[in-house]
Parts: C-alpha cells; structure tokens; sequence
C-alpha cells in the first residue's frame, strides 16, 4: 500500500517504463534543470542520473511530471483519500452508504504519524557540501533544494501534534553562507513555520528546523498542501501515503522523519538573517536577493542508497503544476463547506497562481427581488480572501454560478467569456489598495505590497463579445499592432518603457511616487483619449497594453501570464471615461490593463543558449537522451 521510501517508488517506475536511469555524466549547474524543463513539455519520463559532477548522490528529475505518473504513484491510496474528504463533508455519509466507507476508520489511523527510536535516514553524517548543487537559472545566487519538506515544531508546546510541515526554498550556497554550516531558507508570509518562528522569538530562543528530503513521494505533496491552521501536514502524508509516517523524537532536538534519503537538521538563531537569492520563480521571474534566516546546520544525515529529488520551478506550466492539479482532486469537493456560496475556486497557474482567483460564487438571497447588482458575490470575495494564502490574490474575478449551470472556474475560456459579457465597469470594480500580495510578485509598491482588484459581475449579458479586428485601428503615437486574444479581449504594443527591469533592487519608497510621475502613466492617458471619442476598440471590454501583442495573442497561456503578472491594479488598470463617485473607481469604456515591463519589475528568466546547445548535442540520434522528449 503505497510506496514506503523514495528508492522502492524509483524501481518499481523504472520496472514499468516510467524513470530511465542515465549514466551518461550530467552538470549540476542549468544543464539537469533545462533537461527537467524540456523533458515536462514533453511529457517524458522520470529520469535517475547516475553520475552528476561533484556529488555520489544520483538525482531524479520530474517525478510528478504527468498526470498519469501522479496517478500510478499514488493509485493505492487516492481514492481513499477521497472518501475521507466526502467524510469531513458530510459525517453522515458512513451511515447512508457502509459499505462506501468500511475502511475509512483504518484509513484515518494511517493519518497519525507514529514515534520511532531510529531510522534508516541516520545511517550516516555526511558534509552539507556533498549533496547536490542543482541550479535552475543562470541568476540564480547559488544551488537551490527544490523539492524540500522543511519541518518545525511549535516551541511552545513542541511535539509531533503541534507541527508544520511546509515546502519553503532552501538555499544550498552562495551569497556569504559559511560553507558546510549555513543554508538560506525563504519562507513568506501566511506560512506556517512563520507562527513558529514568531513564538521562539518571543521566547529569545533558536528555532529547531529539520529539512526532509526524499522518502515517501507524499511527503513533497503535503509540505505543499494549503491545509487549515492546526491540522498537520504529517497527518495529510500518512493518509495519502497509505502507512502511519515514522518520525525519531529526540529531546532538545527537532524531530526526524525515519524514511527520509536526507535530512539537515539545524537551528535558527533570533536576528539572524543574510541575504538569499535571487531565484527563479514559479511566476517566470527572479525572486530578488533579500534578507531571510539563516539555518545554522548541526547534522546532515543520510541513507545507504540515497536519492537526490529535484524540480524546477519557472514560467508555468513546470513539474510543480501536477502538484496544483493534485490539490484540486483531492481538496476542490471541500470548498463549499469553507466558503459558503463558492462553488468553484481556481488559483490559475498559467497566471503564476496569485496573480489571478478565478471564483464561481452564488446570489442565494433575496429570490424575490429582481437584480442585477453583485450582492453576496462580494460578500463571498471577502471571504476568499480571508483564506490563508488566497488572500495573496492580486486580481480576483466572481460570477454567478446561478446564471451559467456548471460552469467551473477551471475553464478559463468559458469562465472568461461569461464573465466578459456581464460585467459592467462602472460598477463591478472593486480595489484594496496599501495591502499585502505575494512576496514574489514584484508588480506592487514594495516588499509584500501592492493592491488587490475584486471584479464580481452578475445578472445578464449586456453585450456581445467581438473576436475579430476588421480595417485599419487608428492608435496614438507609440501604439502598434492590435491582436485579438479572446473574444472581448485585446492586446496592443505600446510605448516601450526604460530602463528595463534588473536585479538590483529598487528603493522600494520611490516606487509609487515614479509610477504615480512615470511616462508611462501618460501614455496609457493618450489611448484613453483617443479610443473615447468613436473608435473600432470603444466595443471591447478588456484591452491589455504588453510589448510584444504577438506574443501576448499566441496563446491563453501568454494572456494570462503576461496581463497578470505585470500589473498592479491599483497603478496599471485604467479605463475610458472612468470617474471616481463617492470612493468608488469605475470607467464607461474599455477596461485597459497596462501589463508593459517597468523599471520596478523583476526580470524574466532565460536559459543559458551555450547549456541549450549543450542539453540538444545529448538529445541528437545517438546521444544519451536521444528520444526521450518524443
């Protein structure tokens, strides 16, 4: 039931097909991350590199690469996963159908982790210098662990019942870590080691971490789970596991998992931090080096026969969209009983996940009275975002469900297209402005800060969606080549903005006060201007300034990543005749998005052309990956 370690997963997936082992030598450094890259478009298998520079540890890449691997490695336990979440639905279940749910009682015993005295991981004390330094991006500051289970207890009542278990990056080295010693571990804000480490800070005391690295494939999953306050990840593992997770409890020390391939055990001591980073990240851009703890590292154990796991995060769709699918399989039928009303929610990944809610919500109340005015949609907005990391969403777009049976905020074109053809700008705009986004996203104001846009439109169509250009469009000085991306939707080159974004970090004061002053604030005004008086683009909704139209209209995909992640509504969305009445922002026209580059932004990442060249000559007929990305 289930795969018990990362090694017995490995070989039964290579018995089927399903992981390759390559003896072929393999750099660390951007090669195996652009061979993980390539392989997910592909769909490939998992691949075992066997002989990797500077390190005797193997590494496997894209474990969770397909939907149907997911589904093989976890086939003995998802579906009983299921029927303990229909259970935390509804109690009663049991009693209407037994024999659904006979095992659901031995199942949830699984869920509780069990204490242990040893385990295999504490075969030996390796130096931190021997694991493998896999790095993603050319920008990056150093080798990242990228699929870590990082382990904390609550100091004030430290025990296995009082954990968290979170996937938080881990910074290897670079930057001034002393080597052998330090790590870098970046956690942001509404996770939960951060209650932790709060409560050993008011408590003047270190913070006892353990970094768990391989072991059951559920673990990964779970330290990435947006589970509720209180509930243990650990107990999420077991369950999807399928067999309790043994954990070494030791006094004065954090706790272990037994199974693990590698653990690095160590503390965080209070005011220590050293800057970490940059890192390329799950929005398609460098997380910028900043100050984050410091993790001073006592022991680096190890298991006879180890594996070294790794993604990559970038751009999405990457490996780690699998793990977004997977939440939605498992928690999606959960929802309605935390956010009463909402029937669907989808954190959409194209759009780097925050950036961009999708929600389909409902008008329950008032049935008698005929309107068509969001209501209870906004009182349900304001529940999502009371939702743990769903209160980091930068654009969060409602509709009625009541209006448009079955429709699901996972079909973003469908989704999109009922949501275009009702709402009404003059109303349905909604800012939060001076408030937290994901520390990730470098579109706001700030560290941490930005605004949030809450668009809920309901009631019926009040126009019919374009989908084509026809004639020349007459555009200001500047403006160039309109592209229908969706029906309702169009992107238009603009002005092209200088300087471009770099890593250096910007003073984060000046950054309102320049974009409030900048150029292009004015150029955004000179199209507002001109598409005021009769113009062919006065009749859609939704216009997205980019600077490259093509690229932004060839796929759904690049919309939304590029309207999404380049924008702060409260200083980049505009629109044709709007005002501002009693408080409340709303245009008469066109929507329009300023989604161009800026000075502020972090910059995109890029591969390395010379590591590409080098990752095709081992993909040519004959060479060691010669087929595997067909």
């Amino acid at each position: 039931m289930g795969f018990r370690t990362l090694r017995q997963c490995v070989e039964t997936l290579q018995r089927e097909g399903q992981v390759v082992a390559i003896d072929h030598p393999v750099d660390p450094h951007l090669e195996i991350a652009e061979i993980q890259r390539r392989l997910f478009r592909a769909g490939g298998p998992a691949l075992l590199f066997t002989n990797v520079r500077d390190t005797s540890l193997p590494v496997l890449i894209n474990l969770y690469g397909t939907r149907q691997r997911v589904e093989r490695i976890f086939r003995d336990t998802l579906e009983r996963v299921r029927r303990l979440v229909e259970l935390k639905i509804d109690p009663t279940a049991a009693l209407q159908k037994p024999w659904r749910y006979w095992r659901s009682p031995v199942d949830a015993l699984t869920m509780l982790p069990r204490s242990v005295r040893s385990g295999a991981v504490m075969h030996r004390d390796v130096p931190l210098s021997s694991l493998p330094g896999v790095t993603g991006w050319p920008g990056d500051g150093g080798p990242f662990i990228t699929l870590p289970a990082v382990y904390s207890e609550h100091p004030d009542a430290p025990s296995l019942k009082h954990s968290n278990l979170g996937m938080y990056r881990v910074q290897l080295r670079g930057n001034g870590y002393e080597p052998d010693h330090e790590v870098g571990l970046h956690y942001q804000i509404h996770r939960g080691i951060g209650v932790h480490h709060a409560a050993a800070l008011a408590r003047g005391e270190p913070l006892k971490v353990a970094i768990f690295v391989g072991g059951t494939p559920a673990l990964a999953v779970s330290a990435m789970m947006p589970l509720p306050e209180g509930l243990s990840e650990l107990t999420f593992a077991g369950a999807l596991a399928g067999h309790r997770i043994p954990m070494v409890q030791r006094k004065n020390r954090p706790s272990i998992y037994a199974n693990a391939d590698v653990v690095i055990e160590g503390t965080i001591a209070p005011g220590q931090t050293k800057p970490e980073g940059p890192f390329g990240d799950h929005l398609g851009y460098y997380a910028r080096q900043h100050e984050f703890p410091v993790l001073r590292v006592d022991h680096v154990w190890q298991r006879e026969g180890a594996i070294w796991p790794v993604t990559v995060v970038g751009r999405p769709p990457q490996e780690d969209t699998l793990f977004g699918w997977l939440v939605h399989e498992l928690t999606g039928p959960v929802i309605p009983t935390v956010l009463p009303g909402i029937s669907s929610v989808h954190a959409v990944d194209a759009a780097g996940v925050h950036p961009l809610l999708l929600a389909v919500g409902s008008e329950r109340y008032l049935p008698w009275r005929s309107s068509d005015r969001p209501a209870e949609l906004l009182t349900q907005a304001s529940a999502i975002l009371g939702q743990g990391q769903l209160s980091l969403a930068k654009y969060l777009f409602l509709v009625n469900g009541q209006e448009a049976a079955g429709l699901d905020a996972h079909d973003v074109p469908a989704f999109l297209r009922h949501w275009l053809e009702r709402v009404d700008w003059q109303r349905d705009c909604h800012f939060h402005t001076e408030t937290t986004i994901d520390t990730l996203d470098y579109s706001g104001s700030g560290f941490n800060s930005g605004s949030k846009l809450v668009v809920a439109a309901r009631g019926p169509a009040i126009r019919s969606l374009l989908s084509s250009l026809t004639g020349d469009i007459p555009l200001p000085d500047g403006f160039s080549a309109p592209r229908v991306c969706l029906p309702g939707v169009v992107a238009i080159s603009g002005p092209p903005i200088t300087p471009k974004p770099s890593l250096h970090v910007p003073d984060e004061a000046a950054i309102w006060q320049a974009t409030k002053a900048a150029a292009w604030t004015a150029d955004i005004e000179r199209l507002t201007v001109a598409i005021s008086r009769e113009h062919p683009l006065a009749e859609w909704p939704l216009l997205v300034v980019v600077d490259d139209s093509n690229f932004t209209a060839a796929t759904l995909e690049n919309l939304l990543w590029v309207s999404f992640t380049r924008s702060n509504p409260a200083a980049d969305v505009h629109g044709v005749g709007s005002f501002t009445h009693a408080k409340h922002w709303g245009c008469t026209g066109p929507l329009i998005i300023d989604a161009r580059l800026k000075p502020h932004h972090a910059p995109p990442v890029e591969e390395d052309p010379a590591v590409s060249a080098r990752v095709d000559a081992l993909c040519r007929r004959g060479g060691p990956l010669a087929g595997l990305f067909d």
